[in-house]
C-alpha cells in the first residue's frame, strides 16, 4: 500500500528517472512516487538510438528500460507527454505544461540534455535532423534507409560520438556520407589528436569522406529539400540530408529560474551538486547528463552525458534522496560500437590534462588500449576490441599511483599485476 504522507517526484522519464524510481521501491520507499516526462514515450534507454536501433539490428521494443505495466504494478505514478515548466522550491511544487499542480517532499531532476542547434541558414528544412530521441531515430532511421536505397548523401556537422556513429550506420545501410569538423581529427576534444585519427582512418576505410577545419555556413534547399550544404572555407558538399551532431545543452530551465545553483557553460554548464547529486536545496537532488557533480575520486566537477551515469546515478540519487550516506564515484565509461570495432573508455582525461598518450597493443589492427597519463598516472583508459579490462583499467584510475609506463604498454604484463595493493 503506498504511503500517501510523502511524496517523490522525478522530473526526467529517461533511464535516470526511471532507475531513481525503481531504486525508490527497492529500497523500500513506500510513499508516492510520481514520474513526469514530456515524451509520450515510456522511458528508454539512449544508446540504440545511434546504434542497434538506428541500424535495424535492435527492434523499437527492446530500448525500453521497463515493460509499459511495471510501473502501474510498482505504483509509479507516470505523468507522460507533459513538460514540467515550472518549479517553486518555497511551496515544493512543480507545474506541468497543462496546468497540473504536483506537491513534493523530496525532488530529482532528471531532465537530461537537449541537442544544438545549428544557427545558419537552412536549418528549417525538412532534411535538417538532430539525434536525441526515440522519435529522432525513428525518421533518421527511415531516412538513411531511403538514402541507401537511392544512392543518397548524408552530411553530418561534428565528428563526435554520435556523429560518428551515425556515419557508420549511414555507411551500412549504403548512403554516401561527408563529415565537416572544423576540428584537425575526430573525436579531437575526447580522445585528443593522436587516438582521433585513428577513428578518422576507421571511417575513411569505410567510405566516409572529412572535411576537417571547416564549419557549416549554409544548408541549401528547395522547395522544403536539402541539395547541398557550404562550409567557411568556400566548398559546397552535395547531401540530401544533414545531421547536426554539434553536442548537447544540459535542459537547466527549472533549475534556473527557480533559483537553484548552476554551472557555468565554460566549466560544462548543468545544475551544482555535491558528492551525495544534492543541489543547493537541502530537498532537491539532479542526476544524469544535467548535473555537474562534485566526483570524490578524481578531485573535480564533472557532467557526464553517457549511459553508465545515468544507469549508476539514478540509483545513487534515489538512495541519497532516502536518507543514506551517498558518495557517487563511479569513475565515468562509455562504450561505442562503429563497424567491426567495439570500445569502452573509462576516466576523465580532458585536452591539456594529460602529458603523455601510450598505447599498449597493436593499434594499427584496431586490438590495443589506449592510455591517457600524467606524470606516469592514469587518467583514462580505452579498449579497442579488447575485452575484460575494464576493471583493471578502473582500478588503475583510482589509485592514482605512477605506473611502470614499459610495462603498461606491454600486452604480456597483466594489467592486474600493476594495480597497487590497497593501503600500499
Amino acid at each position: 500500500m503506498v504511503d500517501a504522507h510523502r511524496t517523490f517526484v522525478i522530473v526526467g522519464a529517461g533511464l535516470a528517472g526511471a532507475k531513481a524510481a525503481e531504486t525508490l521501491r527497492a529500497e523500500g520507499f513506500t510513499g508516492r512516487v510520481i514520474l513526469i516526462g514530456d515524451e509520450r514515450d515510456h522511458p528508454y534507454e539512449r544508446p540504440p538510438l545511434s546504434k542497434g536501433y538506428l541500424t535495424g539490428k535492435e527492434e523499437r521494443e527492446s530500448v525500453f528500460v521497463h515493460e509499459p505495466s511495471w510501473y502501474a504494478a510498482s505504483d509509479i505514478e507516470l505523468h507522460l507527454g507533459q513538460p514540467a515548466v515550472h518549479l517553486d522550491r518555497e511551496a515544493k511544487r512543480v507545474v506541468l505544461g497543462d496546468g497540473t499542480v504536483v506537491h513534493y517532499d523530496k525532488l530529482l531532476l532528471a531532465t537530461g540534455a537537449e541537442p544544438r542547434r545549428l544557427d545558419i541558414p537552412g536549418t528549417g528544412l525538412a532534411g535538417v535532423h538532430h539525434l536525441r530521441r526515440l522519435a529522432h531515430a525513428e525518421r533518421l532511421r527511415h531516412v538513411l534507409a531511403g538514402l541507401g536505397r537511392d544512392n543518397g548523401h548524408l552530411l553530418i556537422a561534428g565528428a563526435g560520438w554520435i556523429g560518428l556513429e551515425v556515419a557508420a550506420a549511414a555507411r551500412g545501410y549504403g548512403a554516401e556520407v561527408t563529415v565537416v569538423e572544423p576540428e584537425a581529427t575526430a573525436l579531437h576534444a575526447v580522445l585528443g589528436p593522436e587516438i582521433g585519427r585513428l577513428f578518422g582512418d576507421l571511417h575513411a576505410d569505410h567510405g566516409v569522406r572529412f572535411h576537417f577545419g571547416a564549419r557549416l555556413t549554409e544548408i541549401i534547399g528547395q522547395d522544403g529539400m536539402v541539395l547541398a550544404a557550404r562550409t567557411d572555407d568556400g566548398e559546397e558538399h552535395p547531401a540530401h540530408a544533414v545531421l547536426a551532431a554539434i553536442g548537447a545543452a544540459p535542459r537547466t530551465a527549472l533549475a534556473e529560474t527557480s533559483g537553484l545553483a548552476l554551472v557555468d557553460r565554460e566549466h560544462g554548464g548543468g545544475i551544482a551538486v555535491d558528492a551525495s547529486l544534492c543541489t543547493s536545496d537541502p530537498d532537491v537532488y539532479a542526476v544524469g547528463d544535467v548535473a555537474a557533480a562534485h566526483h570524490p575520486v578524481l578531485g573535480t566537477r564533472l557532467r557526464v552525458e553517457h549511459w553508465a551515469n545515468a544507469l549508476n546515478g539514478g540509483p545513487a540519487a534515489a538512495r541519497a534522496m532516502l536518507g543514506h550516506d551517498v558518495a557517487y564515484d563511479r569513475v565515468p565509461y562509455f562504450f561505442s560500437d562503429q563497424y567491426d570495432v567495439g570500445l569502452e573508455y573509462s576516466g576523465y582525461a580532458p585536452p591539456g590534462g594529460y602529458d603523455q598518450v601510450l598505447i599498449r597493443g597493436d593499434a594499427g589492427k584496431r586490438e590495443f588500449i589506449a592510455f591517457w597519463l600524467s606524470e606516469g598516472r592514469v587518467l583514462a583508459g580505452m579498449n579497442v576490441n579488447v575485452w575484460d579490462v575494464t576493471e583493471h583499467i578502473q582500478a588503475l584510475i583510482r589509485s592514482k599511483a605512477p605506473v611502470d609506463r614499459e610495462a603498461l604498454s606491454d600486452p604480456s604484463v597483466p594489467l592486474a599485476s600493476l594495480i597497487p595493493a590497497e593501503g600500499a
